[in-house]
């Protein structure tokens, strides 16, 4: 019996997925050719309804390590990534983009980083062997400048805070939580975590590939000041877990 088979995958990979019908079946197989570790690949949607949801089951049908879950956080691509890494078995958890974006020969190499000790893995478009390839170039700039500015000044671990696809310890996302509710923050929110908390970051090179199929889902001026506030946490004294979650709650008071 193979590792998954007995509920104990290495790697949990999660994909928030958004009416991506046909679109995600490439994605899926190119993760699928690529992974060679144990995992559970979960692709979370928003509702039944999704158009998603019978491509992933018709896919299921053959791939056991993949389910489909419907997100009950509420809407979002935060809330779906939130609702996927609580509900990973593994130790690791990896988020990738549904749109193909993402390098899935990584996956392997992340988690692995993870098993090793460090809380965050990134793939990184901004250090050296790094490339993001097409995508709407004000939005580059900004990730790009965020990303250098952060790795310079507040020593992050990584010139790519700001990109989704990274790994993440699950029992450190379980210690700190996950306080995003709408875009794709969270990358930034645990790599700014994890800075003032000290604990171990690191990165490795990647290619990002603007998507070829269907259309972004990413609203900039919608989710700009979601980033704009972690990226502020970013900078600061080391915290106790007990300093970071007060500073979080007295965040959340002053916004009602």
């Amino acid at each position: 019996m193979s590792s998954v088979e007995q509920g104990n995958p290495k790697v949990s990979v999660v994909i928030p997925a958004y009416n991506e019908g046909e679109n995600i079946v490439p994605v899926l197989d190119r993760l699928f050719e690529a992974v060679s570790m144990p995992c559970e690949v979960l692709v979370v949607v928003d509702s039944p309804e999704d158009l998603t949801v019978p491509i992933i089951e018709r896919y299921a049908e053959h791939e056991p390590r993949l389910r489909c879950l419907i997100n009950t956080y509420g809407r979002g691509p935060a809330n779906a990534i939130r609702f996927g890494i609580d509900t990973a078995k593994s130790p690791a958890a990896v988020v990738t983009m549904a749109d193909g974006c993402d390098d899935p020969r990584q996956i392997d190499i992340l988690a692995r980083l993870v098993e090793r000790g460090v809380a965050v893995a990134a793939a990184s478009r901004y250090m050296p062997g790094g490339q993001q390839v097409g995508g709407p170039l004000f939005k580059g700039t900004l990730s790009s400048m965020a990303g250098r500015s952060l790795a310079f000044f507040a020593r992050v671990g990584t010139r790519d805070a700001t990109n989704s696809f990274k790994a993440y310890s699950t029992d450190f996302v379980r210690e700190v939580g996950i306080d995003s509710r709408d875009g794709f923050e969270i990358g930034i929110e645990l790599t700014a975590k994890a800075r003032r908390l000290r604990r171990p970051v690191a990165e490795i090179p990647t290619i990002w590939l603007d998507r070829t199929l269907g259309e972004s889902n990413f609203q900039l001026s919608k989710w700009l000041p979601k980033y704009l506030k972690w990226y502020r946490l970013a900078f600061g004294p080391p915290l106790t877990l007990e300093q970071l979650q007060l500073l979080n709650k007295k965040e959340r008071d002053d916004l009602t």
